[in-house]
């Protein structure tokens, strides 16, 4: 809903778009823009949208449609768009957008009035008593919300975007009515200031032509890209155009060729009915896709040129391929079946690259009169060909996905998440990867084995332990690919869990919101300790010291903002990753500074100052000096230290009782390099230490794979383990963890002799 100058009514509701992903580059000169977006902006007249609804060969109720324009008109009829023009020709270009989709009658009247409630002073209750429960509906469904003074402007974005898609998971139509909106406003970007432009361009390319790919309506997803590219990247995309247009001539040719060779092939082979057989241009921002960002020349873009098959039965779709690997040369690796393996948003097609006499390579997609269809008009098809529906079904998986972004909010506080889902979970590739049970699971590029484990079931996620990917054992970050048979390991261990580091390895927002709700609901206490310990560690970071009986009131404000009520709801949802506190710092920073920015510089300048390692290690009589911690002992904060000075490498921090130490320090000359340490008072909480552990315990399948979950469901880290069988039919296990000091190191021990067999844990001298 774009800008517009200010007249009688209006509310004046514009909030900061999102911020931009990438710089854009500066803007072409205005004739030069007006060349390559000639026509994007005609202007559509109440005459033409009624012509188009006279011309359907759908059913329209035409009354109630003028009705709403009159009523538009009414309220918009002192505002003027960017360009100048009445405002009103912006309803009627998106209502004349969802006639060409086939849309109904309601949602052509919602396109109509879809600003009047939030641009001026039409309320929702006007529209219910004049046009039904169904046009109001979908008005306030894409409608922001009014401003909300505990979000930021950039939140309040992200607030309005949840919002459509809460109301798009009860009604499909509105994010269509969105869609439509979001396209005619890209249509006339070039009104704009260049700073709206680049802003509503990104948030385009990352949010709304993302959904309408998922939805499958391609014929919006296309121009949206292509004009995002454009504003993005005007010099990318003029190459990319003039490139295009040297060769059309031949480019014409060829498919022409092409197409007439298949056609008369298909008449020698008595194929009826004839099916129809067009050529295809690839979307310049797929051009793009393909030649920049993988490094490729234009030339190395095999599918910029294709021709479309299009026959009546998926039989005559494999008939057809047969025929057409034997007239032309197939390229290998680049067939794929999306019949037989739709695509998430249920795009069925036959894609293969063929090579031709002439050398050159290009796409043939093969696909029946109904997959057409969908690849054209998506979810939207329904409305075109059929009856219509409101899509209110949980057993609809196009927009299973909505409802699945929407539940993963509900366990974040960060209203900004919901932006990183959409552009996360709806990027343009995916992986499609198989159970044991041959079960397919689509997962985006890049997504790990924690993430195929969460999309089987949650319950799966939570008690994995390990995965095998075609049989072969593999970490959790492995990083899953296309056709790969993986097989998730669990364990029936009581109280196990994921690991936090889970949240920085998982790729899915679904698998990181369901790792967040089980420290939500699990580790409550754990989560207070973790948030209060983090917190506290960026306060010092920052040099923030706000006195504890004032701590409460200092974070009101954030604690309200993310449904916090106490200080303890606080640190938990710091704890379990709710709360993330690289969005906070910088606003509690500013706050410190305004509340007690003089009192705490002259503290400060009062304050001793102790220079230290950050290893938590003091030398006496020497600063900013080296530090390492000798393997030969692994000291521990707590343990009895002294250090050797290395010729190049620093302090050797060693344990008193270490054998090193006492044998050296005998010798008159290496007695001289020893020197005395200490442990620093207070040490970096983000400073963990390396211990061994030798585990004596009656020899077991499972022993290893029981140690690895306790250690998981405390998260300790292993660095590295090894084990053996002893004569008397017991085992010795020795494991390498990360610790952060002795007390932490007899909480692990602790937990490790509770384990079903395990005889003693020692603390092994290496």
């Amino acid at each position: 809903m774009e800008e517009k100058t200010k007249g009688k009514g209006e509310k004046n509701k514009a909030a900061k778009p999102l911020a931009p992903l990438v710089v854009p580059q500066a803007m072409p000169a205005k004739e030069v823009e007006n060349d390559y977006l000639a026509g994007t902006d005609e202007i559509i007249t109440i005459d033409a949208l009624i012509q188009k609804i006279l011309d359907s060969e759908k059913q329209y109720d035409l009354d109630k449609i003028v009705k709403a324009y009159e009523l538009a008109e009414h309220y918009h009829h002192d505002q003027k768009r960017e360009s100048g023009e009445p405002y009103i020709t912006h309803p009627l270009s998106v209502a004349y957008i969802l006639l060409e989709l086939g849309m109904d009658t309601d949602t052509i009247c919602a396109a109509l009035l879809h600003d009047v409630v939030e641009d001026t002073e039409c309320t929702l209750e006007e529209l219910r008593k004049r046009f039904g429960n169904d046009v109001a509906m979908l008005v306030n469904g894409v409608t922001k919300l009014g401003k909300v003074e505990i979000f930021t402007k950039e939140e309040q974005k992200a607030e309005n975007i949840r919002k459509i898609l809460i109301s798009m998971s009860e009604d499909i139509r509105v994010i269509i009515i969105k869609l439509s909106d979001r396209l005619h406003n890209m249509r006339t970007l070039k009104y704009c200031r260049e700073e709206k432009r680049r802003t509503i361009a990104h948030e385009t390319m990352n949010i709304y032509a993302p959904i309408a790919r998922r939805l499958g309506i391609s014929s919006l997803k296309d121009e949206m890209e292509d004009l995002a590219f454009f504003y993005l990247d005007p010099y990318a995309y003029m190459e990319i155009e003039e490139l295009m247009k040297m060769r059309r001539a031949d480019r014409e040719s060829l498919v022409e060729t092409i197409k007439q060779k298949i056609r008369d092939r298909l008449e020698r082979e008595n194929f009826k009915p004839m099916p129809q057989i067009d050529g295809r241009v690839k979307s310049t921002y797929g051009i793009y896709k393909k030649s920049y960002r993988e490094g490729k020349d234009i030339d190395q873009v095999y599918d910029r040129y294709a021709v479309r098959i299009i026959v009546n039965t998926i039989g005559e779709c494999y008939n057809v391929l047969g025929i057409i690997h034997d007239m032309f040369r197939p390229i290998p690796n680049r067939f794929k079946d999306y019949i037989s393996t739709p695509k998430p948003n249920l795009y069925q097609s036959l894609h293969t690259t063929v090579i031709g006499r002439e050398g050159v390579p290009f796409e043939v997609q093969i696909r029946t009169w109904e997959m057409h269809r969908m690849a054209e008009y998506g979810i939207a098809a329904h409305w075109k060909y059929k009856e219509g529906i409101k899509t209110n079904s949980k057993d609809d998986i196009r927009i299973a996905w909505v409802r699945q972004i929407i539940e993963s909010q509900q366990e974040s506080n960060d209203v900004e998440e919901i932006v990183r889902a959409i552009k996360n979970d709806l990027g343009p590739e995916e992986v499609f990867a198989f159970t044991p049970r041959g079960d397919m699971i689509t997962l985006p590029v890049g997504s790990t084995v924690i993430d195929f484990a969460y999309a089987i079931h949650t319950q799966v996620g939570h008690r994995m332990c390990g995965a095998k990917v075609d049989k072969k054992m593999v970490g959790f970050e492995y990083q899953i690919k296309t056709g790969e048979i993986i097989e998730i390991l669990t364990t029936n261990v009581e109280g196990h869990g994921p690991s936090r580091s889970w949240l920085n390895i998982a790729k899915t927002n679904e698998a990181k919101s369901k790792i967040r709700s089980w420290f939500k609901k699990e580790r409550r206490e754990e989560n207070i300790f973790e948030g209060k310990r983090a917190l506290e560690r960026e306060f010092r970071k920052h040099n923030i010291r706000v006195p504890e009986e004032e701590l409460d009131d200092f974070l009101r404000l954030d604690m309200k903002r993310h449904n916090c009520e106490t200080l303890e709801d606080f640190f938990a949802a710091i704890g379990y990753g709710g709360v993330q506190l690289s969005k906070v710092m910088q606003r509690l920073k500013l706050e410190y500074d305004k509340r007690y920015g003089a009192k705490a510089d002259a503290q400060e300048e009062l304050k001793p100052r102790i220079i230290k390692s950050s290893t938590g290690v003091v030398v006496d009589g020497i600063a900013d000096c080296v530090v390492k911690f000798a393997q030969c002992c692994n000291p521990l904060p707590g343990d009895d230290i002294i250090g050797f000075i290395t010729r190049g490498h620093g302090i050797s921090v060693h344990k008193r009782d270490c054998v090193n130490y006492i044998s050296q320090s005998q010798d008159e000359e290496q007695a001289k390099r020893w020197i005395a340490v200490h442990w620093a008072e207070t040490k970096s909480e983000s400073t963990y230490f390396k211990a061994t552990l030798d585990i004596i315990a009656v020899d077991r399948i499972g022993l290893l794979a029981d140690v690895s979950s306790a250690l998981a469901m405390i998260n300790i880290y292993i660095y590295e383990s090894t084990s053996r069988e002893l004569k008397n039919g017991n085992a010795i296990l020795s494991i390498t963890i990360s610790v952060a000091g002795m007390e932490q190191l007899a909480g692990v021990i602790n937990k490790l002799k509770k384990i079903q067999n395990v005889i003693s844990v020692e603390r092994s001298g290496k």
